[in-house]
């Protein structure tokens, strides 16, 4: 009996070392994309395709699309790009925009109405960059 807990001991903490492990490896699963692009095909062609498809297919566990520049006023003044954005929230995507930017743009409350988390953007970007998140950039 003691041989058969040994043996039992001996391949179950390798293998809860390797489950650890692919669930460390799976935390750090996390993507940003920064769009700061003005130009729409480059939304609608790259930027809203793969970062929809990041989330919705499982490829990172955590994708946060961030509303940088000029594309803070293309997405405020087009129903296309707002109704893409609206599915990808709804699948899961998290998006912020940043404030100073969506300021100069005077489209702030807009984006608001979208339930984009507007603020500084400056910070939590450097933090997760530094955090090893992976970062696309359209």
């Amino acid at each position: 009996m003691k041989h058969l807990l040994l043996s039992l001991f001996l391949i179950t903490v390798p293998l809860l070392g390797v489950t650890a492990k692919k669930k460390e490896m799976r935390e750090q699963e996390k993507l940003m994309v920064v769009w700061s692009s003005g130009d729409r095909d480059v939304a609608l062609k790259v930027c809203f395709m793969y970062t929809n498809a990041a989330k919705k297919m499982d490829w990172f566990d955590t994708v946060h699309l961030i509303v940088w520049g000029p594309s803070a006023k293309l997405l405020s003044e087009d129903k296309e790009l707002q109704e893409k954005l609206q599915l990808m929230q709804d699948n899961g995507v998290v998006v912020e925009a940043c404030v100073n930017c969506a300021n100069m743009y005077g489209v702030a409350d807009e984006l608001k109405s979208m339930g984009i988390d507007v603020r500084g953007m400056g910070k939590p970007l450097t933090e997760r960059l530094k955090a090893g998140w992976k970062q696309l950039n359209f």
